[in-house]
């Protein structure tokens, strides 16, 4: 995918987002996501900020006092955010939906699969169906693989062999043994720390190997 390629799939993104969000109830507002210690309205918040963030020296500022954790401020930016009505999450959703602001400390490649993974925290868990668009897909894998922090997907996965069964993108170089196979969303959230969501839709004898938090 080219750079605008990449942020019409983003638009995209946020509107399917929001579309998912208009329909929730206020006790689905509030279900925990797939996202570690972040509700539905939490990473509807997010999703929504990203393109509004604070600057780089707010951010750097708020990470000195979190001790370089820069999670933490992630963490802490969202929860402040969510604390708006869900009906302003999901028009700043809509409003901001082709704007191409991005953070200072991250990149357009982040963004993609970052959105691509929020969309499912929330679909996920509350038994909705929202297809990951296939080419996006395959760039997010690309990218999670090829990063370190904080997925670390290259070490976490270097025995086995995973192979997408919808788009031509596959990695490592376990033994046949090791493979797992599946859909590229499938592998995407499993790259990303949700095994438990992703694990019903994979399948191969690397499988068994399959350990940690999701």
């Amino acid at each position: 995918m080219d750079r605008d390629g990449k942020w019409a799939a983003i638009a995209g993104q946020r509107r399917v987002l929001a579309d998912l969000l208009a329909g929730l109830d206020d006790d689905e507002w509030e279900r925990p996501s797939l996202c570690t210690q972040w509700r539905v309205r939490d990473v509807a918040a997010h999703v929504a900020l990203t393109p509004q963030s604070p600057g780089v020296l707010r951010i750097l500022g708020r990470g000195v006092r979190a001790g370089g954790d820069l999670q933490a401020v992630n963490r802490d930016l969202a929860l402040e955010h969510a604390r708006r009505p869900p009906a302003r999450l999901v028009a700043e959703l809509r409003e901001l939906a082709d704007c191409r602001a991005k953070p200072a400390i991250t990149t357009l490649d982040n963004l993609l699969f970052d959105v691509l993974v929020h969309v499912q925290d929330v679909a996920v868990p509350l038994g909705r169906s929202v297809p990951m668009p296939l080419d996006a897909a395959r760039e997010g894998l690309a990218r999670v693989w090829r990063m370190g922090w904080p997925f670390w997907a290259r070490r976490r996965f270097r025995e086995m062999r995973l192979v997408a069964t919808d788009v031509d993108w596959a990695a490592g170089e376990g033994p046949p043994d090791g493979e797992v196979r599946g859909p590229a969303e499938a592998l995407l959230l499993l790259l990303t720390g949700r095994t438990a969501a992703a694990q019903p839709r994979l399948a191969g004898g690397g499988l068994a190997r399959l350990a940690g938090p999701g």
